[in-house]
């Protein structure tokens, strides 16, 4: 699984919103599987982008890093079965 993480954080929702459609759009291109990112507001945006593709099932946790939460948002296809 190819990740990309960045330390990005930003002030507004619409901010994130922006952001997290560039990073759906990488995704959806197969450039990596899956992003972490200290901002819940940018996990929180793109896992809705990605669920918006039917052929992926849309991944999500949050884990600790340095004091810090970290928030993963990854992709698969096929089943969950």
């Amino acid at each position: 699984m190819r990740w990309k993480s960045e330390d990005t954080i930003f002030e507004t929702m619409r901010e994130a919103a922006v952001w997290a459609d560039s990073i759906a759009n990488e995704m959806y291109g197969r450039v990596f599987d899956g992003y972490e990112t200290p901002d819940y507001k940018i996990a929180y945006a793109l896992s809705f982008f990605l669920a918006q593709n039917q052929d992926f099932i849309v991944c999500t946790e949050v884990s600790y890093k340095k004091d810090r939460m970290i928030y993963k948002v990854w992709t698969t296809t096929g089943s969950l079965k």
